[in-house]
């Protein structure tokens, strides 16, 4: 499928948001001004972009710890998720979310999540309410190879199979469950889509490194799950993290060479410009001009980030319970 020139800069501008974001709270948080954990996504935002691409606002996600680049990529203001991270009132959550529990329904983000595996059950609910609702919408959960382990993702499959949810099971696997490699901690022949298969779902597989790769692969598989009655799909993505578990991690578990040679060869971001510019339907200029547009929007979001109000003893009660 032969995207358009508004297309491509988009999907790139998108990337390069997630990219500067992270690389920004990479030099940040070694201040000690932002509190709390913080798992950074780079190397990955081809699976968020190339999936989100896709979906329209009444399509929901749910994420992981691991979670700006896909609320990014849904959609969520850069402005508001990195207030939200310097924990302001002003923030997505008001500050009560952090870097690992940002959401925004309005924008079909139903929160990031962290417990590794908790939101696979979430995205089944969704699932069902998109297949309810008949209108073609679907619900996907995004999961790592750490998730595919847990029991929460297996419950979850077996139930979407049983319901025929609407729901599309996204294995990233960045061959890394915290500090534990993918080929030891993963049994089933080292394929997580197996897995899935196994549950009776149609499987797909792609290259997470390959925005063309992720793109492609979440047309056919958004085209089978958006008929009614198909049920669930899964689909694993082979990708790569450019950072550790969390921000502080030496990742002394790495081979020699190992984080060169993934940022060498398996850049996303490089990957997606070697494409478009041999291919002659974008200029490096023109990557150029949105490189140097979005660092200059990271840089104010922190501006304002920094500047925002902080929350009040007063915020802490509010906003805890809700009543249905």
């Amino acid at each position: 499928m032969q995207l358009s020139r508004e297309a491509l800069l988009r999907a790139y501008r998108q990337m390069k948001v997630i990219r500067e974001f992270e690389e920004r709270l990479h030099v940040d948080i070694q201040t000690g001004e932002i509190a709390g954990f913080t798992h950074l996504y780079c190397g990955q935002e081809a699976v968020a972009v190339g999936v989100c691409e896709h979906l329209s606002v009444e399509d929901k996600i749910v994420s992981t710890h691991r979670g700006h680049g896909h609320c990014l990529a849904k959609g969520c203001d850069v402005n508001g998720m990195m207030k939200e991270i310097w924990g302001s009132r002003e923030g997505l959550c008001k500050g009560k979310g952090g870097s690992m529990h940002i959401a925004d329904v309005d924008k079909g983000m139903l929160g990031a999540n962290g417990i590794v595996g908790a939101g696979s059950p979430i995205g089944v609910g969704a699932g069902i309410a998109c297949k309810i609702d008949g209108k073609g919408h679907v619900a996907i959960t995004f999961s790592g190879d750490g998730a595919c382990n847990q029991g929460t993702t297996f419950e979850a499959m077996n139930m979407a199979v049983v319901t025929k949810a609407a729901t599309i099971f996204v294995f990233e696997n960045n061959h890394y469950s915290e500090h534990t490699g993918f080929e030891y901690a993963v049994g089933t022949q080292k394929d997580i889509a197996s897995r899935a298969e196994a549950f009776g779902m149609k499987v797909w597989r792609g290259d997470g490194t390959d925005f063309f790769s992720v793109f492609e692969t979440m047309r056919e598989v958004l085209e089978y799950v958006r008929v009614p009655g198909n049920g669930p799909a899964a689909v694993e993505f082979d990708t790569e993290r450019f950072f550790g578990h969390f921000e502080g991690d030496p990742q002394r578990y790495r081979g020699p060479g190992e984080l060169d040679r993934i940022r060498e060869f398996r850049d996303c971001l490089k990957n997606f410009r070697k494409s478009v510019t041999d291919a002659g339907v974008l200029e490096h200029a023109d990557l150029d001009a949105l490189d140097t547009e979005v660092l200059a929007e990271i840089e104010e979001s922190v501006r304002q980030a920094k500047a925002a109000d902080r929350p009040t003893a007063e915020d802490v009660l509010t906003d805890v319970y809700i009543s249905y």
